[in-house]
Protein backbone atom coordinates (compact mmCIF):
# COMPACT_ATOMS: atom_id res chain seq x y z
CA UNK A 1 0.00 0.00 0.00
CA UNK A 2 0.93 3.66 -0.64
CA UNK A 3 1.48 5.01 2.38
CA UNK A 4 -1.00 7.85 1.45
CA UNK A 5 -3.56 4.90 1.74
CA UNK A 6 -4.75 6.84 5.36
CA UNK A 7 -8.09 5.45 6.07
CA UNK A 8 -10.76 7.93 3.96
CA UNK A 9 -13.79 6.88 6.04
CA UNK A 10 -13.38 9.30 8.48
CA UNK A 11 -17.24 10.03 9.93
CA UNK A 12 -19.30 7.60 11.35
CA UNK A 13 -21.97 7.62 9.00
CA UNK A 14 -19.39 7.07 6.14
CA UNK A 15 -18.39 4.23 7.77
CA UNK A 16 -21.66 2.79 8.01
CA UNK A 17 -22.77 3.41 4.75
CA UNK A 18 -19.71 1.59 3.10
CA UNK A 19 -20.30 -1.38 5.28
CA UNK A 20 -24.14 -1.13 4.46
CA UNK A 21 -23.66 -0.82 0.90
CA UNK A 22 -21.03 -3.73 0.23
CA UNK A 23 -22.74 -6.10 2.59
CA UNK A 24 -25.43 -5.82 0.16
CA UNK A 25 -23.42 -5.98 -3.02
CA UNK A 26 -22.50 -9.53 -1.67
CA UNK A 27 -26.11 -10.08 -1.02
CA UNK A 28 -26.94 -9.15 -4.34
CA UNK A 29 -23.79 -11.47 -6.16
CA UNK A 30 -25.19 -14.15 -3.82
CA UNK A 31 -28.45 -14.10 -4.58
CA UNK A 32 -28.04 -14.23 -8.70
CA UNK A 33 -26.45 -17.39 -7.72
CA UNK A 34 -29.08 -18.54 -5.96
CA UNK A 35 -31.76 -18.23 -8.50
CA UNK A 36 -30.02 -20.25 -11.02
CA UNK A 37 -29.25 -23.03 -8.92
CA UNK A 38 -32.19 -23.61 -7.98
CA UNK A 39 -33.77 -23.81 -11.54
CA UNK A 40 -31.25 -26.42 -12.70
CA UNK A 41 -33.34 -29.37 -13.02
CA UNK A 42 -35.95 -27.36 -15.15
CA UNK A 43 -33.02 -26.52 -17.54
CA UNK A 44 -32.35 -30.10 -17.60
CA UNK A 45 -35.37 -31.63 -18.19
CA UNK A 46 -36.31 -29.16 -20.52
CA UNK A 47 -32.98 -29.65 -22.92
CA UNK A 48 -33.59 -33.44 -22.03
CA UNK A 49 -29.72 -33.88 -20.36
CA UNK A 50 -28.23 -37.13 -19.40
CA UNK A 51 -26.34 -36.73 -16.17
CA UNK A 52 -23.32 -36.34 -17.95
CA UNK A 53 -23.92 -33.55 -20.89
CA UNK A 54 -25.67 -31.89 -17.62
CA UNK A 55 -22.71 -31.86 -15.95
CA UNK A 56 -20.84 -30.56 -18.82
CA UNK A 57 -22.46 -27.68 -18.80
CA UNK A 58 -22.26 -26.87 -15.34
CA UNK A 59 -18.22 -26.62 -15.79
CA UNK A 60 -18.62 -23.72 -17.66
CA UNK A 61 -19.40 -21.31 -15.33
CA UNK A 62 -15.95 -22.58 -13.16
CA UNK A 63 -13.87 -22.38 -16.46
CA UNK A 64 -15.23 -18.96 -17.82
CA UNK A 65 -15.11 -17.42 -13.94
CA UNK A 66 -11.15 -18.73 -13.93
CA UNK A 67 -10.25 -17.45 -17.61
CA UNK A 68 -11.98 -13.72 -16.88
CA UNK A 69 -10.70 -13.27 -13.04
CA UNK A 70 -7.57 -11.50 -13.91
CA UNK A 71 -9.55 -9.07 -16.41
CA UNK A 72 -10.97 -8.02 -12.86
CA UNK A 73 -8.02 -6.56 -11.28
CA UNK A 74 -6.72 -4.34 -14.47
CA UNK A 75 -11.06 -3.21 -14.87
CA UNK A 76 -9.97 -2.25 -10.77
CA UNK A 77 -6.97 -0.63 -11.49
CA UNK A 78 -8.49 1.43 -14.10
CA UNK A 79 -11.97 2.81 -13.41
CA UNK A 80 -11.66 2.63 -10.07
CA UNK A 81 -13.44 0.26 -7.38
CA UNK A 82 -16.67 1.35 -7.34
CA UNK A 83 -17.07 1.92 -11.16
CA UNK A 84 -16.00 -1.87 -11.38
CA UNK A 85 -17.96 -3.22 -8.60
CA UNK A 86 -21.24 -1.73 -10.21
CA UNK A 87 -20.43 -2.17 -14.30
CA UNK A 88 -19.26 -6.27 -13.37
CA UNK A 89 -22.35 -6.67 -10.91
CA UNK A 90 -24.27 -5.32 -13.29
CA UNK A 91 -23.32 -7.48 -16.07
CA UNK A 92 -23.34 -10.27 -13.52
CA UNK A 93 -27.48 -9.62 -12.40
CA UNK A 94 -28.31 -9.44 -16.26
CA UNK A 95 -26.21 -12.87 -17.61
CA UNK A 96 -28.87 -14.51 -14.87
CA UNK A 97 -31.52 -14.72 -17.87
CA UNK A 98 -29.49 -16.76 -20.33
CA UNK A 99 -29.13 -20.00 -19.11
CA UNK A 100 -32.98 -20.74 -19.01
CA UNK A 101 -33.25 -19.09 -22.72
CA UNK A 102 -30.10 -22.01 -24.25
CA UNK A 103 -32.00 -24.16 -27.16
CA UNK A 104 -29.70 -26.50 -26.99
CA UNK A 105 -26.61 -28.03 -25.48
CA UNK A 106 -23.54 -26.15 -27.15
CA UNK A 107 -25.43 -22.88 -27.05
CA UNK A 108 -25.53 -23.58 -23.16
CA UNK A 109 -22.24 -24.47 -22.94
CA UNK A 110 -21.56 -20.51 -24.12
CA UNK A 111 -24.09 -18.78 -21.64
CA UNK A 112 -22.52 -20.80 -19.01
CA UNK A 113 -18.98 -19.49 -19.77
CA UNK A 114 -19.92 -16.12 -20.07
CA UNK A 115 -22.10 -16.16 -17.21
CA UNK A 116 -19.28 -17.52 -15.26
CA UNK A 117 -16.97 -14.85 -16.25
CA UNK A 118 -19.16 -11.94 -15.15
CA UNK A 119 -19.45 -13.84 -11.96
CA UNK A 120 -15.72 -14.15 -11.61
CA UNK A 121 -15.09 -10.77 -12.31
CA UNK A 122 -17.52 -9.06 -10.00
CA UNK A 123 -16.43 -11.62 -7.50
CA UNK A 124 -12.97 -10.97 -7.63
CA UNK A 125 -14.02 -6.79 -7.52
CA UNK A 126 -16.61 -6.70 -4.70
CA UNK A 127 -14.12 -8.72 -2.71
CA UNK A 128 -11.01 -6.14 -3.22
CA UNK A 129 -13.40 -3.48 -2.09
CA UNK A 130 -14.75 -5.36 0.94
CA UNK A 131 -10.76 -5.53 1.79
CA UNK A 132 -9.96 -1.93 0.70
CA UNK A 133 -13.22 -1.27 3.28
CA UNK A 134 -12.01 -3.56 5.85
CA UNK A 135 -8.54 -2.00 6.42
CA UNK A 136 -10.33 1.37 6.69
CA UNK A 137 -12.67 0.75 9.28
CA UNK A 138 -9.89 -1.43 11.45
CA UNK A 139 -12.31 -4.67 12.17
CA UNK A 140 -12.88 -7.51 10.75
CA UNK A 141 -15.90 -7.60 8.44
CA UNK A 142 -15.04 -10.50 5.88
CA UNK A 143 -17.39 -13.21 7.95
CA UNK A 144 -19.67 -10.92 7.78
CA UNK A 145 -19.36 -10.34 4.33
CA UNK A 146 -19.61 -13.87 2.75
CA UNK A 147 -22.67 -14.30 5.30
CA UNK A 148 -24.69 -12.16 3.18
CA UNK A 149 -23.49 -13.45 0.10
CA UNK A 150 -25.15 -16.74 1.77
CA UNK A 151 -27.97 -15.05 3.01
CA UNK A 152 -28.57 -13.80 -0.81
CA UNK A 153 -28.46 -16.96 -2.45
CA UNK A 154 -30.79 -18.15 0.31
CA UNK A 155 -33.50 -15.46 0.13
CA UNK A 156 -32.96 -15.97 -3.82
CA UNK A 157 -33.52 -19.09 -3.71
CA UNK A 158 -36.77 -19.18 -1.84
CA UNK A 159 -38.33 -17.20 -4.99
CA UNK A 160 -37.15 -19.84 -6.79
CA UNK A 161 -38.79 -22.56 -4.85
CA UNK A 162 -41.95 -20.97 -5.20
CA UNK A 163 -41.23 -20.93 -8.94
CA UNK A 164 -40.73 -24.24 -9.03
CA UNK A 165 -43.61 -24.89 -6.98
CA UNK A 166 -46.13 -22.69 -9.30
CA UNK A 167 -44.27 -24.49 -12.26
CA UNK A 168 -43.28 -21.01 -13.53
CA UNK A 169 -41.52 -20.76 -16.34
CA UNK A 170 -37.57 -20.61 -15.94
CA UNK A 171 -37.25 -18.28 -18.64
CA UNK A 172 -39.45 -15.59 -17.34
CA UNK A 173 -38.69 -16.35 -13.69
CA UNK A 174 -35.38 -16.05 -14.21
CA UNK A 175 -35.40 -12.64 -16.53
CA UNK A 176 -38.30 -10.94 -14.15
CA UNK A 177 -35.03 -11.79 -10.92
CA UNK A 178 -32.35 -10.37 -13.21
CA UNK A 179 -34.09 -7.25 -14.10
CA UNK A 180 -35.10 -6.70 -9.91
CA UNK A 181 -31.59 -7.22 -9.34
CA UNK A 182 -30.04 -5.25 -11.71
CA UNK A 183 -32.25 -2.18 -10.64
CA UNK A 184 -31.23 -2.77 -6.67
CA UNK A 185 -27.50 -3.23 -7.70
CA UNK A 186 -27.50 0.30 -8.95
CA UNK A 187 -28.29 2.60 -5.69
CA UNK A 188 -26.37 0.02 -3.36
CA UNK A 189 -23.56 0.78 -5.24
CA UNK A 190 -23.38 4.24 -5.18
CA UNK A 191 -22.79 4.10 -1.58
CA UNK A 192 -19.14 2.80 -1.56
CA UNK A 193 -16.13 4.66 -1.63
CA UNK A 194 -14.53 5.62 -4.96
CA UNK A 195 -11.29 3.70 -4.08
CA UNK A 196 -9.04 4.07 -7.10
CA UNK A 197 -4.96 2.92 -7.76
CA UNK A 198 -2.71 4.82 -6.54
CA UNK A 199 -0.63 7.37 -9.17
CA UNK A 200 1.90 5.52 -11.11
CA UNK A 201 1.05 1.87 -9.67
CA UNK A 202 1.30 -0.83 -12.14
CA UNK A 203 -1.47 -2.99 -13.38
CA UNK A 204 -1.79 -5.90 -11.97
CA UNK A 205 0.17 -8.85 -13.17
CA UNK A 206 -2.08 -11.79 -15.31
CA UNK A 207 -0.43 -14.57 -13.67
CA UNK A 208 1.71 -15.84 -10.37
CA UNK A 209 3.53 -18.60 -9.80
CA UNK A 210 2.85 -20.29 -6.72
CA UNK A 211 5.17 -21.69 -4.25
CA UNK A 212 4.97 -25.06 -3.22
CA UNK A 213 4.38 -24.56 0.14
CA UNK A 214 0.73 -23.34 -0.68
CA UNK A 215 0.04 -26.79 -2.37
CA UNK A 216 -0.43 -28.58 0.55
CA UNK A 217 -2.58 -26.39 2.57
CA UNK A 218 -4.35 -25.95 -1.18
CA UNK A 219 -5.62 -29.76 -1.20
CA UNK A 220 -7.20 -28.71 2.26
CA UNK A 221 -9.45 -26.21 0.48
CA UNK A 222 -9.82 -28.57 -2.65
CA UNK A 223 -11.94 -31.07 -0.69
CA UNK A 224 -14.23 -28.25 0.72
CA UNK A 225 -14.66 -26.71 -2.63
CA UNK A 226 -14.98 -30.02 -4.36
CA UNK A 227 -18.09 -30.73 -1.70
CA UNK A 228 -19.58 -27.04 -1.77
CA UNK A 229 -19.46 -26.98 -5.97
CA UNK A 230 -21.04 -30.58 -5.97
CA UNK A 231 -23.83 -29.99 -3.58
CA UNK A 232 -25.05 -26.72 -4.90
CA UNK A 233 -24.98 -28.13 -8.27
CA UNK A 234 -26.35 -31.57 -8.05
CA UNK A 235 -28.49 -31.11 -4.94
CA UNK A 236 -31.49 -30.47 -6.59
CA UNK A 237 -31.09 -33.28 -9.27
CA UNK A 238 -29.81 -35.87 -6.51
CA UNK A 239 -33.00 -35.21 -4.49
CA UNK A 240 -35.46 -35.71 -7.56
CA UNK A 241 -33.77 -38.88 -9.11
CA UNK A 242 -32.42 -40.35 -6.21
CA UNK A 243 -35.19 -40.11 -3.57
CA UNK A 244 -38.28 -38.89 -5.56
CA UNK A 245 -38.81 -35.69 -4.55
CA UNK A 246 -41.18 -33.15 -5.87
CA UNK A 247 -39.82 -30.38 -8.02
CA UNK A 248 -40.63 -28.14 -4.84
CA UNK A 249 -38.48 -30.58 -2.42
CA UNK A 250 -35.71 -30.69 -5.35
CA UNK A 251 -35.44 -26.98 -5.39
CA UNK A 252 -35.31 -26.83 -1.62
CA UNK A 253 -31.89 -28.86 -1.11
CA UNK A 254 -30.25 -25.70 -1.66
CA UNK A 255 -31.88 -23.60 0.62
CA UNK A 256 -30.97 -26.23 3.38
CA UNK A 257 -27.56 -25.94 1.97
CA UNK A 258 -27.18 -22.22 1.65
CA UNK A 259 -29.29 -22.04 5.21
CA UNK A 260 -26.49 -23.77 6.83
CA UNK A 261 -23.76 -21.97 4.95
CA UNK A 262 -24.63 -18.53 6.06
CA UNK A 263 -25.59 -18.99 9.86
CA UNK A 264 -21.93 -20.93 9.56
CA UNK A 265 -20.41 -18.49 8.25
CA UNK A 266 -21.77 -15.40 10.18
CA UNK A 267 -20.82 -17.62 13.28
CA UNK A 268 -17.47 -19.03 12.47
CA UNK A 269 -15.32 -16.18 13.71
CA UNK A 270 -16.16 -16.99 17.33
CA UNK A 271 -15.81 -20.88 16.23
CA UNK A 272 -12.20 -20.07 14.94
CA UNK A 273 -11.29 -17.90 18.01
CA UNK A 274 -11.97 -20.51 20.26
CA UNK A 275 -10.73 -23.85 18.65
CA UNK A 276 -8.44 -22.78 16.64
CA UNK A 277 -8.12 -23.14 12.52
CA UNK A 278 -6.63 -27.02 13.01
CA UNK A 279 -9.67 -28.21 15.40
CA UNK A 280 -12.11 -25.95 13.71
CA UNK A 281 -11.45 -27.74 10.33
CA UNK A 282 -11.11 -31.32 11.92
CA UNK A 283 -15.23 -30.37 12.96
CA UNK A 284 -15.99 -29.30 10.30
CA UNK A 285 -15.01 -32.76 8.34
CA UNK A 286 -16.70 -34.65 10.85
CA UNK A 287 -19.75 -33.21 10.74
CA UNK A 288 -19.47 -32.49 6.56
CA UNK A 289 -18.70 -36.65 6.46
CA UNK A 290 -21.61 -37.35 8.73
CA UNK A 291 -23.24 -35.53 6.04
CA UNK A 292 -22.58 -37.10 3.32
CA UNK A 293 -22.91 -40.45 4.82
CA UNK A 294 -26.51 -39.54 5.08
CA UNK A 295 -26.93 -38.12 1.89
CA UNK A 296 -25.62 -41.58 0.38
CA UNK A 297 -28.03 -43.66 2.42
CA UNK A 298 -31.10 -41.46 1.82
CA UNK A 299 -34.49 -42.72 0.50
CA UNK A 300 -35.97 -40.42 0.80
CA UNK A 301 -35.96 -36.40 0.65
CA UNK A 302 -36.14 -36.21 4.77
CA UNK A 303 -33.03 -37.83 4.84
CA UNK A 304 -31.22 -36.27 1.62
CA UNK A 305 -31.90 -32.47 2.42
CA UNK A 306 -30.90 -32.62 6.65
CA UNK A 307 -27.50 -34.51 4.69
CA UNK A 308 -27.11 -31.61 2.54
CA UNK A 309 -27.14 -29.31 5.56
CA UNK A 310 -24.57 -30.56 7.42
CA UNK A 311 -22.53 -30.87 3.66
CA UNK A 312 -22.77 -26.86 4.38
CA UNK A 313 -21.86 -26.16 7.87
CA UNK A 314 -19.05 -28.83 7.38
CA UNK A 315 -17.20 -27.10 4.51
CA UNK A 316 -18.56 -22.97 5.73
CA UNK A 317 -15.36 -21.78 6.88
CA UNK A 318 -12.59 -24.37 5.59
CA UNK A 319 -11.65 -22.35 2.66
CA UNK A 320 -11.22 -19.11 4.36
CA UNK A 321 -8.91 -20.46 6.67
CA UNK A 322 -6.88 -22.14 4.24
CA UNK A 323 -6.71 -19.05 2.38
CA UNK A 324 -5.42 -17.21 5.73
CA UNK A 325 -3.04 -19.91 6.39
CA UNK A 326 -1.63 -19.49 3.20
CA UNK A 327 -1.00 -15.79 3.71
CA UNK A 328 1.36 -17.30 7.28
CA UNK A 329 3.71 -19.00 5.50
CA UNK A 330 6.47 -18.03 3.28
CA UNK A 331 8.20 -14.46 2.38
CA UNK A 332 5.54 -13.36 0.18
CA UNK A 333 2.01 -14.06 1.48
CA UNK A 334 0.08 -12.70 -1.82
CA UNK A 335 2.07 -15.20 -3.82
CA UNK A 336 0.94 -18.16 -1.16
CA UNK A 337 -2.37 -17.76 -1.53
CA UNK A 338 -2.47 -17.03 -5.19
CA UNK A 339 -1.30 -20.67 -4.90
CA UNK A 340 -4.18 -21.77 -2.48
CA UNK A 341 -6.11 -19.94 -4.77
CA UNK A 342 -5.31 -22.52 -8.10
CA UNK A 343 -5.64 -25.37 -6.10
CA UNK A 344 -9.04 -24.58 -4.48
CA UNK A 345 -10.38 -23.25 -8.28
CA UNK A 346 -9.82 -26.28 -9.94
CA UNK A 347 -12.07 -28.16 -7.45
CA UNK A 348 -14.57 -26.25 -8.33
CA UNK A 349 -13.54 -26.43 -12.17
CA UNK A 350 -13.72 -29.98 -11.96
CA UNK A 351 -16.32 -31.00 -9.28
CA UNK A 352 -19.37 -30.37 -11.55
CA UNK A 353 -17.91 -32.55 -14.42
CA UNK A 354 -16.65 -35.40 -12.28
CA UNK A 355 -19.86 -35.89 -10.23
CA UNK A 356 -21.84 -35.98 -13.79
CA UNK A 357 -19.33 -38.35 -15.42
CA UNK A 358 -19.65 -40.86 -12.27
CA UNK A 359 -23.02 -40.63 -11.90
CA UNK A 360 -23.36 -41.22 -15.95
CA UNK A 361 -21.34 -44.18 -15.90
CA UNK A 362 -22.27 -46.01 -11.91
CA UNK A 363 -24.92 -43.44 -10.37
CA UNK A 364 -25.68 -39.97 -8.51
CA UNK A 365 -25.15 -42.26 -5.00
CA UNK A 366 -21.41 -43.60 -6.03
CA UNK A 367 -20.81 -39.50 -6.40
CA UNK A 368 -21.77 -38.46 -3.71
CA UNK A 369 -19.96 -41.27 -2.14
CA UNK A 370 -16.67 -39.15 -4.03
CA UNK A 371 -18.22 -36.31 -2.34
CA UNK A 372 -18.27 -38.22 1.47
CA UNK A 373 -14.77 -39.39 0.88
CA UNK A 374 -13.20 -36.19 -0.07
CA UNK A 375 -15.11 -34.87 3.51
CA UNK A 376 -13.32 -37.15 5.62
CA UNK A 377 -9.85 -36.53 3.46
CA UNK A 378 -10.74 -32.87 5.39
CA UNK A 379 -10.74 -34.54 8.40
CA UNK A 380 -7.51 -36.17 8.25
CA UNK A 381 -5.50 -33.17 6.43
CA UNK A 382 -6.68 -30.37 8.70
CA UNK A 383 -3.50 -30.83 10.48
CA UNK A 384 -1.95 -29.57 7.56
CA UNK A 385 -2.82 -26.25 8.72
CA UNK A 386 -1.04 -26.36 12.06
CA UNK A 387 2.29 -25.49 10.31
CA UNK A 388 1.30 -22.47 9.03
CA UNK A 389 -0.11 -21.48 13.02
CA UNK A 390 3.52 -22.18 13.54
CA UNK A 391 4.98 -20.55 11.83
CA UNK A 392 3.05 -17.22 12.83
CA UNK A 393 3.29 -17.67 16.31
CA UNK A 394 7.32 -17.63 15.16
CA UNK A 395 6.48 -14.22 13.20
CA UNK A 396 4.54 -13.32 16.07
CA UNK A 397 1.51 -12.74 13.52
CA UNK A 398 -0.85 -15.19 14.22
CA UNK A 399 -3.47 -13.09 14.39
CA UNK A 400 -3.42 -11.02 11.40
CA UNK A 401 -3.48 -12.97 8.75
CA UNK A 402 -2.38 -11.58 4.80
CA UNK A 403 -5.79 -12.50 3.06
CA UNK A 404 -8.85 -10.81 4.05
CA UNK A 405 -10.61 -12.02 1.74
CA UNK A 406 -12.23 -14.53 3.36
CA UNK A 407 -14.02 -15.19 5.99
CA UNK A 408 -12.18 -15.11 9.82
CA UNK A 409 -9.55 -12.94 9.03
CA UNK A 410 -8.72 -9.55 10.21
CA UNK A 411 -7.26 -6.40 9.18
CA UNK A 412 -3.63 -5.72 8.54
CA UNK A 413 -1.76 -2.66 7.92
CA UNK A 414 -2.76 -1.37 4.87
CA UNK A 415 1.45 -0.72 4.09
CA UNK A 416 1.98 -4.30 4.58
CA UNK A 417 0.05 -6.34 1.96
CA UNK A 418 -1.04 -4.95 -1.95
CA UNK A 419 -4.30 -4.98 -2.49
CA UNK A 420 -6.02 -8.52 -4.10
CA UNK A 421 -6.51 -7.13 -7.73
CA UNK A 422 -2.62 -6.03 -7.62
CA UNK A 423 -2.80 -2.66 -7.47
CA UNK A 424 -2.55 -0.03 -4.18
CA UNK A 425 -5.92 1.67 -3.92
CA UNK A 426 -6.17 4.86 -2.66
CA UNK A 427 -9.87 6.94 -2.01
CA UNK A 428 -10.49 9.94 -3.29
Amino acid sequence: MSSTATPPLEQPAARRRARASIALVFAVHGAVSGSFVTRIPWIQDRLDLSPGQLGLALVMPAIGSSLAMPLAGRITHRHGGRAAVRGLLSLWCLALALPALAPSLPVLCAVLLLYGATAGMADVAMNAQGVEIEQRLGRSIMSGLHGMWSAGGLLASAFGILAAHLALDARLQLAVTALALLALAQPVCRGLPDLRAAAGAEAPPRFALPPRSSLVIGLVGFCAVFAEGASMDWSGVYLRDVTGASATLAAASYTAFSLTMAVSRLAGDAVIRRLGAVRTTRLGGAVATAGGLLVVAADRPALAIPGFALLGVGIAVTVPLAFAAAGRIGGNPSQAIAGVATVTYTSGLIAPAVIGALAQATSLTVSFGLVTALALALLLSAGALRRAEQHADGRGTAHAPADRSRPGTTATDPESTGSPTGGSLTAR
